[in-house]
């Protein structure tokens, strides 16, 4: 990473720190309801299945947001769709805190979702092409970890926040900051070319392509990858807080220390992700990943641990659940051509969102039923073995097909 950093362009580090400060805005923004959903569960008397259906429904409109801006990204400039996303979601997460009753707060979420997809597909796509094979897996990942950090930020804010604002304003406050980092993003667009752009005109492409025999394979594959890494780690992470504060029967305060450890664990999984991603091969790194997080996913909350014990198992997965989507964004990149790489990369990482919209959902559904707990570990569990099955079926990175993206000639007798 630091040997890349110090040998690319001025637009290479400005394209870095945009792209890290925008998935740092989005994951802020997007871990904002997790931390609230127990105080609108309790203010609005919200049910299991409607905390589920508001996290389902907005990753729904963030897969068809990623889509979207993916193609958006390899028809246009990919820095303007990519600031085009950032000032859309940070608008909309502030509208969310003006939410009066459920209704308004699904839709809200909803119009917040198509923002989170598509700085991801715009972001992602257009970091990688400032990076060479070499050293990608490690800049995405050190870019992916932009997760970690704002989640961290949202974390404080919110301890900060329900220590000097009723309960009834604090929630309402958190969505209200979610909109001040996107000035300082959206200031440092400037002076980041798009290093493609003039490839992707020569050289236009259907966003349909993806769909087409050569690439058809990878298209499918990717998608149940992007499937298994959301479904698990939204199923965990939307109601984690719930299950720390209404299972384990924690504080704000005592719930905000095990988050925190699990948040240290999650930047540190981003780093090792794409370091090891660039040692061992980026499906390789999936798979090691995928396995760790059943590894300890299970015994978090399946065993009677102490509080003690509960807070030290949150580092290990706040590690290995990181590390899967720390390592999607160098795998997806090097599966697809450059002319549609944005709609691949957007159309994979975001598929799963839609089918993994369920999960959420589910989980809340039959927690009455199953307890948290178990809920959580039914739908996550299968979803990281879902993901390590899709990884292992790949083929290798590196090696699109280029070719299959256009018509064979016809060949006629006589």
């Amino acid at each position: 990473m630091r040997e890349w950093y110090r040998s690319t362009s001025p637009a290479g580090r400005r394209a870095f720190w945009t792209t890290f400060g925008g998935w740092a805005l989005e994951g802020a923004d997007a871990q904002i309801y997790g931390l609230v959903l127990p105080t609108l569960t309790s203010l609005w008397h919200l049910t299991g299945g409607q905390g589920g259906l508001a996290s389902s429904a907005t990753l729904i409109s963030t897969a068809l947001g990623g889509w979207l801006a993916g193609a958006a990204s390899d028809r246009w400039d990919r820095v303007a769709v990519l600031r085009f996303t950032i000032a859309w979601y940070a608008v909309a997460t502030a509208l969310v805190g003006f939410a009066d009753d459920f209704p308004s707060l699904l839709t809200l979420r909803c119009l917040q979702g198509l923002g989170f997809g598509g700085e991801w597909a715009a972001g992602t796509v257009l970091i990688s092409e400032y990076v060479t094979s070499r050293h990608r897996g490690r800049v995405l990942g050190a870019v992916q970890s932009g997760w970690a950090v704002g989640w961290a930020f949202t974390l404080a804010a919110y301890s900060v926040l329900v220590a000097v604002l009723p309960e009834a304003w604090a929630w309402r406050a958190m969505f209200w900051l979610g909109v001040l980092p996107a000035l300082l993003v959206l200031a440092l667009r400037r002076g980041i070319p798009d290093p493609t752009a003039e490839q992707r005109r020569r050289e236009p492409a259907s966003p349909t392509a993806i769909f087409r025999p050569g690439l058809l394979r990878v298209t499918v594959l990717g998608a149940l990858l992007g499937l298994g890494s959301h479904g698990g780690y939204y199923a965990l992470t939307t109601f984690l807080p719930t299950y720390l504060h209404t299972t384990r029967h924690l504080s704000v305060m005592s719930s905000g220390g095990h988050l925190t450890v699990f948040i240290a664990g999650s930047f540190l999984g981003y780093l090792a992700s794409g370091r090891l991603s660039d040692r061992i091969g980026r499906r390789r790194n999936v798979l090691v990943f995928a396995v760790g997080c059943l590894v300890t996913l299970l015994p978090y909350l399946l065993l009677p641990l102490g509080d003690l014990g509960t807070l030290v198992a949150g580092a290990p997965l706040g590690f290995f659940s990181a590390g899967i989507p720390g390592g999607l964004g160098a795998l997806f990149a090097e599966l697809y051509p450059t002319r549609v790489r944005g709609s691949g990369q957007g159309f994979c990482y975001n598929l799963g969102r839609v089918v993994s919209a369920a999960f959420p959902a589910l989980v809340g559904q039959l927690s009455g039923r199953l307890g948290l707990a178990a809920s959580i570990a039914l739908f996550a569990g299968f979803a990281y073995a879902l993901a390590a099955v899709a990884a292992a079926c790949l083929p290798p990175e590196g090696r699109n097909p280029e070719p299959s993206l256009t018509p064979a000639p016809v060949v006629t007798s006589g």
